[in-house]
């Protein structure tokens, strides 16, 4: 009975395609890390949990591979592995963090999936002409997110939703340069590795500011909620879907891994809606669906850009 179900659900993976579902595990764990991390930032300050989550991911990462006898990078390696640090996690998942703490986990996905924006301008600015295609997706965003403030209009005389806009915009702007970064230093470096040394070294670093800041609350008065926040933004969001994400990206064309940009923000505003009883009006849902449009016209012209 055992050997039965066992062929039958490695034939059902082979049938589906273990990339495949490594990119529908991103696309819908990467979206529920949001409401987890809203959850955590609601009784602790949110960049000591990104602090903590960076720091156990990291040792998880770096203990594995350790274990392995992995060789440690070389050189230039080491170079690309501090920028990426700064860029993917003490800017981006820090500032995205904390950017959460004031708004809903929704609009913060919807505002973090619009990193392509970022790197077509980045690429403007180095030389690169903008594509009408790639215009017209940017517009077309532009407008979806307007769509989207309209039921958020009296939150921006809110100073501290004001402040989450502008955490969670530098940290999109921070993720794109970092994308960008990755991939002018390919190397051939094991990128699991590389992920947990990041982790690791930005967790150093955040907590040497947060303690000099004097914002840290001790261990021990860290309540249940937090902590399990915590133990869920590791697991899942720092290591399970992490490793998935990196699987999918080396084993499906970039058309098809990019998928969980668009399903990432629909699952956290959905999620969201039902847990934390978010605002999930008419127009939000429409602004969605337009802003989406408009990022899939963008990564198009990325893509034909690449090739």
């Amino acid at each position: 009975m055992k050997a039965k179900i066992q062929n039958a659900v490695s034939g059902k993976i082979e049938a589906i395609g273990l990339p495949i579902l490594a990119l529908c595990w991103v696309s819908f764990f990467w979206g529920t890390t949001w409401l987890a991390s809203k959850e955590g930032v609601k009784h602790m300050p949110a960049l000591q949990l990104a602090t903590i989550r960076q720091f156990l991911g990291g040792i998880l990462y770096v203990g594995y591979f350790l274990l392995k006898k992995q060789p440690w990078p070389k050189g230039r390696q080491w170079r690309t592995i501090l920028i990426l640090s700064f860029l993917n996690f003490v800017c981006s998942n820090g500032l995205s963090t904390w950017g959460v703490k004031y708004m809903s986990s929704g609009l913060g996905a919807i505002i973090s999936a619009l990193f392509p924006i970022w790197i077509i301008i980045i690429n403007f600015f180095n030389g690169q002409k903008i594509a009408k295609m790639a215009l017209i997706g940017i517009l077309i965003s532009f407008g979806g997110v307007c769509i989207i403030f309209m039921d958020y209009i009296s939150d921006f005389l809110r100073p501290d939703f004001q402040f989450g806009i502008i955490l969670m915009t530098a940290s999109t702007i921070t993720w794109a340069f970092g994308i960008l970064e990755t991939k002018k230093q390919a190397s051939s470096f094991n990128p699991y590795f590389s992920l947990g040394l990041q982790m690791l070294i930005s967790s150093i670093f955040l907590f040497g500011v947060t303690e000099a800041a004097g914002v840290n609350i001790p261990l021990s008065e860290i309540p249940l909620p937090s902590l399990w926040s915590i133990a869920y933004l590791v697991l899942i969001g720092s290591v399970l879907t992490f490793i998935a994400f990196i699987y999918s990206l080396q084993h499906l064309p970039t058309e098809i891994s990019s998928i969980y940009v668009y399903i990432n923000p629909i699952v956290a505003m959905i999620l969201g809606s039902f847990i934390f009883g978010e605002t999930l009006t008419q127009a939000i849902a429409i602004g969605t669906i337009v802003t989406l449009t408009g990022l899939y016209l963008v990564n198009k012209t990325i893509r034909k850009t690449k090739k």
